[in-house]
């Protein structure tokens, strides 16, 4: 018996097939076919982490032999290579005899394999080698077998000595060329060709044959030709055979060509019959004669030709059907047609099967007592028979065994020992061939093992299902027990469950199953601990809601998320009815912000729903939410105007579409076809669940309607409108409003009222009736006709009452009847003033002011009150005189009409003051009463105008102020109270007797507090209201620290913040330039308060020192490097160089030149007059005198510059000739011939002024960028040159 490997077995069942780990010696990948079907029960899987030393393995055929046809001993090669553990051996069997390839001298076998071939030379017939062969694989597990191949041995074909071929036949004719190659069991490839090797070519009209025959289904003239050879190509034997060529001869017939109907040429006859093998190629020909050349048709009788497995070639002569099925038999029909007729073949065509597979047995390991099941199933036509043998010999001959039963091609095996290790072959058989497969029962025990790492972590989220992996691998199946905390009663909890595979499995997890778990293997000393954690399920917060959406809007969903801190951040995916969302920068369709999705430009086609999934590295959550498109409602439609009566009419209309958003109401307007500019009005509103309205009408008045709807969205635009509609004419049904006198002039009624609505007026020739009477006197009422407000009343005395009213008429009546009202004619100002005025004083501020009321009769008009006059001539204690005569302010205070006295306040204490009263009515004032003088007392004075603190010392303070503007008295002194703030300290006095003091020092203060100051002025009426400041003293003032430059070109600017409480100090900035070798130079004095300084004049490009010095010493000290290029750089690079040098000499020369021209030219003139000049002047100052002339030429000096006023304009204003000898000496060494020139003064009156004046140089500071000397770019004044 073979030897077997004992070791405990493990898993079992039906489970996907898994791959070994790399550790393992020996591939397995024939124990875990992926492709397998049904795997057998009990069967063993090596897990791929599985860690074994060593395994064995039964052989596997790896390379099938195949059937060969020989031609030469040098074509012998019979494949045959199989793997296993150990290496197998191989041996051959033929025609079921035990061969030996190695004993034969010509043959040899590759090493580690059953692969013969021919080497040597092999002795006697090749026929000796023809037969049936088998190869066998075995090692100690078992024998696996080959299938059986045969090797056929053939002759090389030959020709035989033939007779050349001819034929002659008649144009029209129909002819075959036979080709008759040697026979051989590989048919070989026939090409026709001439003798120079070129094909004869093919179409509908010449066709070759599966016979190799050459088929003319008319002959032409063309066709003539000595050398149509046949060249039969025997591919295996490496062949080609040229036949003799044959000789076709077409001869053209004395008479016309006749056509002939169609005749098959092959198949002959109507009918043939094929056979054919499943997964084969079938080919059925067409060959046919007949003139003119037939076209020929396929078609299946009983049923369609498949289109992706039938083609037709040879210009449709020849049908091929690939990979037959079953359903591919049956009966094809060649139809064959010309002009002359039509001809038919049928094909009868029944197709059967070698056997094949439907189900094989898969090879597989067991562990010992385990049943196994190899089912093996094959199928073919006819029907095979299948039989099993175990290494190789067939299960007849094998031992009778209980355990092993075979039915239906199915073999099970039950209680399997190690002995059952073997290899079993499975032969298929029927009359077209045999088929056979080897698949291995492997009996093997292994030892338990526990394949997942100790101490894994498994991070979980609230409500999921937990799995703590505890795989184990073994035989007997290793018996897995879980604990907690040594907690045995673990697997009670309903939601705790141990899976076949020895996972523990916990659903619905929460924070109160986290912790440390154990899995350990019964019976042995294995165990692994896993970490169980739990975290917060995420939760989505904000979730997108529905949004409505108009067109052409934003639409934003936002999608808030609560995630535990110890996930990973999460991502947000969003969908769209299920389809992923991307950002889409080209269209910006799409952004995601944050939580936000924003859906721009939203059209029809973003409807739909929108779901956001918060994805984090162990759950998701997510919400939906929807984009609808709502917009504001189409028009109604189909406006009908109904059941029309005088007062009213019946309009009802269809709703558009809502856009899914309901109207909310109907707005029915109307526009009157009378009145048209007036344009469309809102009439009534109805609910928008109703679509029919019955509305109220106006006497003539021309209708036409419209509706609007109006959704949450906005409004429809209006529908379209209706037809006109017209209500006849009636009666008014009202009266104007608010009948009323506007009377403002005596002697005169003005009755007026709210002038109507023509739409109204409620038929034609409307108008107003006016009436009115006396209250007194009248017992007729007075009416006339008014077609609008007022109407006017005269010669009705001053304000008399009268009973008024105005009713509506046209010409269908008048309105309904109507009460008077009461209106008077207009007013006067009133003829009295009021008597008995009387004053009290109060206070220093307040009087009492009384009068009779005044006869109603002389008001002549409505009493609206009285006004009190009050004037203030000013202080007291002002002197008489003009200014005491005019009053400062006035007052003028209004009563109501009932009132006899008032209460004035806030005068001003010890003033003069005058007042009177007067009556008023709508019409004015009347005459003043009485004028009463009267003087204010003496008051508490107001607070001083201004208050400031001083302080130069830590402990004192100087107080500055002004005293008050409203004295209110004589001011007698002042009062000070001060006290620190933010302290329990009391309040100090100082107490001031002499008014005319207005500052004081005091002393002994607190440097390190602040003080609030109240300053109050008194009088002999009390003390005023004080004035507050607040202040501390201020300290020794220190020079600044943290100095920040800023460095420029020619200037560095210098900031600094200035103390708080410091008072302020001097200090100096000195500054060297480190490149030019100067002296030390120094700034203005700065003010420490100022905070800022520019330090101006410095060099481009230069190195200066800083030193800021106080009190004559430095408290600190920096160096700095000025922006721009040096002077000395540039100097070295431009001015030095002696082009430039001649450029400005010749410029100079030039200048010279010129000026010497215009000298000349003024010359020539001689004497001559300049009243012409002084006409043109405007300053009359400047002109010269008639009788002076042009004279001789001198030099100006200094003295005629003196002489210039400011009236006095310059040359060099228009001029660009003027020069000054400083500017020359700077181009010449001051080397020039200078022009003598004497001039009229009223010429040098006209064209010359005085130039800038010129620093004394006894005057000149040192030069500082402090205090830089002022040099003036350009062409100075110092000289007019006259053109």
């Amino acid at each position: 018996m073979p030897h077997t490997q004992q070791h405990q077995v493990g898993s079992r069942g039906r489970r996907p097939p898994l791959l070994l780990h790399p550790i393992l010696l020996l591939p397995l990948f024939s124990l875990l076919l992926s492709h397998a079907p049904q795997l057998s029960q009990g069967a063993i899987h090596i897990p791929s982490n599985y860690q074994i030393n060593e395994f064995k393995k039964p052989p596997v055929i790896t390379t099938q032999p195949e059937s060969i046809t020989v031609f030469g001993a040098e074509d012998i090669l019979l494949t045959c290579e199989a793997s296993g553990n150990p290496p197998p051996d191989f041996r051959w069997t033929k025609d079921g005899e035990e061969f030996i390839p190695a004993n034969d001298p010509g043959l040899s076998v590759s090493p580690g394999s059953g692969t013969f071939m021919k080497t040597g030379v092999v002795s006697g017939p090749m026929s000796q080698y023809k037969g049936k062969y088998s190869c066998y694989a075995e090692n100690a597990l078992g024998t696996a077998v080959s299938n059986e191949v045969q090797l056929i041995t053939e002759n090389t074909p030959a020709l035989q000595k033939e007779q050349k071929v001819k034929k002659k036949v008649e144009e029209g004719e129909s002819v075959v060329l036979k080709c008759n190659p040697p026979f051989s069991t590989v048919p070989p490839v026939i090409h026709w060709m001439d003798e120079r090797m070129n094909h004869i070519e093919l179409n509908d009209r010449v066709t070759q044959g599966r016979d190799g025959n050459l088929y003319f289904s008319h002959v032409t003239v063309d066709d003539t030709r000595i050398d149509y050879t046949c060249n039969a190509q025997y591919l295996s034997a490496r062949t080609i055979l040229s036949k003799e060529p044959i000789t076709l001869t077409v001869t053209t017939s004395n008479s016309v060509v006749r056509s002939r109907r169609p005749q098959m040429m092959r198949p002959s006859g109507t009918h043939s019959t094929y056979h054919t093998l499943r997964g084969q190629s079938l080919e059925l020909e067409c060959i046919v004669q007949g003139l003119p050349t037939p076209t020929v048709q396929w078609v299946r009788k009983d049923g369609q030709l498949s289109e992706s497995r039938t083609s037709r070639h040879l210009f449709d002569r020849l049908l091929r059907i690939s990979n037959i099925s079953d359903s591919d038999g049956g009966e094809y029909q060649c139809s064959v047609n010309n002009s002359q007729g039509k001809v038919t073949h049928t094909y009868t065509v029944s197709v059967e099967a070698a056997p094949y597979w439907t189900k094989e047995p898969v090879s597989q390991l067991y562990a010992p007592g385990e049943t196994v099941r190899l089912d093996c199933q094959a199928d073919g036509i006819p029907s095979p028979a299948v039989a099993w043998s175990i290494n190789g010999k067939p299960i007849t001959g094998k031992d009778p065994t209980p355990r092993r039963t075979v039915r239906d091609g199915t073999l099970i095996l039950r209680d399997v020992v190690f002995t059952d290790t073997a290899v079993y072959q499975c032969q298929a058989h029927n009359k077209h061939g045999t088929i056979l497969v080897n698949t291995y029962i492997f009996v093997i025990e292994l030892p338990p093992q526990i394949l997942n790492a100790d101490g894994q972590k498994y991070n979980f989220t609230e409500g999921q299902k937990a799995v703590l992996q505890c795989q184990t691998f073994g035989s007997p199946r290793p018996k897995v027990t879980w604990e907690r905390n040594s907690s045995a009663s673990l697997l009670a909890e309903p939601r705790v469950n141990l899976l076949t595979n020895g996972n523990l499995q916990i659903t619905n997890v929460s924070h109160g199953d986290e912790g440390l778990y154990t899995c350990s293997v019964s019976n042995t000393n294995l165990s692994i601990n896993a970490d169980l954690d739990v975290m917060n399920r995420t939760v989505i917060l904000s979730p997108p809601g529905s949004l409505l959406v108009q067109p052409g809007k934003t639409a934003i969903f936002t999608c808030l998320a609560q995630v535990d801190p110890k996930l990973t951040p999460p991502h947000i995916q969003w969908k769209r009815s299920g389809q992923e969302l991307f950002q889409s920068y080209a269209e910006d369709k799409y952004t995601f912000e944050g939580p936000d999705l924003i859906v721009a430009n939203v059209q029809t086609e973003d409807e739909g729903v929108y779901t956001c999934e918060v994805i984090t590295n162990l759950d998701r959550a997510e919400a939906s939410g929807s984009i609808i498109i709502v917009d504001r409602p189409d028009p109604p439609t189909q406006l009908q105007v109904s059941d029309p009566k005088d007062r009213n009419v019946t309009l009802s209309w269809t709703a558009g579409d809502d856009h899914n958003s309901p109207v909310i109401v109907f707005v029915v307007e109307f526009e009157d076809g009378d009145s048209k500019e007036r344009g469309w009005e809102e009439l009534k509103r109805v609910s928008g669940t109703h679509e029919s309205v019955t509305i109220s009408l106006q006497p003539y008045v021309s209708y036409r309607f419209r509706v609007i709807s109006i959704n949450n969205i906005g409004k429809s635009d209006p529908s379209m409108p209706s037809d006109l509609h017209s209500t006849p004419p009636q009666a008014p049904d009202n009266n104007p409003e608010n009948v009323r006198s506007e009377s403002t002039d005596p002697d005169t009624l003005v009755i007026t009222w709210e002038e109507m609505d023509r739409r109204v007026f409620n038929g034609p020739e409307f108008h107003y009736k006016v009436f009115w009477k006396r209250v007194v006197g009248d017992t007729t009422w007075y009416s006339n006709v008014s077609t609008e407000p007022p109407y006017i009343v005269t010669e009705v005395g001053n304000f008399s009452a009268f009973q008024i009213k105005v009713q509506a008429a046209n010409q269908k009546g008048e309105g309904p009847e109507l009460d008077p009202v009461t209106g008077y004619s207009g007013e006067d100002i009133p003829l009295k003033a009021p008597q008995n005025v009387a004053m009290v004083l109060l206070n220093s501020s307040a009087i009492r002011v009384t009068w009779e009321p005044v006869n109603e009769k002389t008001v002549r008009g409505h009493l609206l009150g009285y006004k009190i006059h009050l004037l203030r001539f000013g202080s007291r204690g002002h002197h008489q005189g003009r200014r005491a005569r005019e009053p400062d302010t006035s007052v003028e205070v209004e009563t109501g009409p009932k009132e006899e006295k008032r209460v004035l306040g806030g005068l001003r204490p010890y003033s003069h003051y005058t007042l009177n009263v007067t009556v008023f009515n709508s019409k004015g004032e009347g005459p003043p009463s009485k004028t009463l003088s009267f003087e204010t007392d003496e008051g508490a004075p107001g607070p001083p105008m201004s208050l400031r603190l001083d302080s130069h010392t830590g402990t004192e303070m100087t107080l500055h102020w002004t005293p008050p503007a409203q004295p209110n008295g004589v001011l007698k002194g002042y009062l000070l109270q001060y006290q620190i703030i933010k302290s329990d300290s009391p309040m100090q006095v100082e107490t001031i007797d002499d008014h005319k003091v207005t500052h004081l020092t005091l002393k002994q203060l607190d440097p390190h507090s602040r003080y609030r100051f109240y300053l109050r002025g008194r009088t002999s009426a009390g003390d005023g209201e004080p004035i507050t400041r607040e202040g501390a003293t201020t300290l020794d003032g220190a020079p600044p620290s943290n100095i920040s430059l800023y460095v420029g070109e020619k200037s560095v600017n210098l900031s600094w913040v200035p103390g708080q409480r410091q008072r302020s100090v001097s200090f100096q900035v000195q500054y060297l330039n480190k490149q030019d070798g100067g002296k030390w130079k120094q700034s203005e004095k700065l003010n420490s308060s100022a905070s800022f300084y520019q330090l101006k004049g410095l060099t481009p490009g230069s190195q200066y020192r800083l030193r800021f010095t106080f009190s004559n010493n430095t408290f600190w000290e920096t160096e700095i490097t000025t922006k721009g290029a040096g002077v000395m750089d540039m100097q070295t690079g431009f001015a030095t160089q002696g082009w430039f040098i001649g450029l400005v000499s010749a410029i100079v020369l030039l200048l010279l030149v010129l000026l010497i021209l215009c000298f000349i030219k003024r010359g020539k003139g001689g004497k001559y007059s300049v009243k012409d000049k002084e006409e043109g002047q405007v300053d009359s100052e400047a002109r010269p005198m008639k009788d002076e002339t042009f004279g001789e030429y001198s030099l100006w000096t200094s003295d005629n510059e003196e002489k210039r006023t400011a009236s006095q304009p310059s040359l060099c204003d228009e001029s660009k000739l003027c020069i000054s000898d400083d500017n020359l000496d700077g181009y010449n060494n001051g080397s020039i011939a200078v022009t003598e020139v004497t001039m009229e003064e009223s010429l040098v009156s006209q064209y010359s002024r005085p130039s800038e004046a010129t620093p004394d140089p006894g005057t000149l500071q040192d030069s500082s960028p402090l205090n830089p000397n002022t040099t003036t770019n350009g062409l100075p004044n110092s000289a007019a040159i006259l053109d």
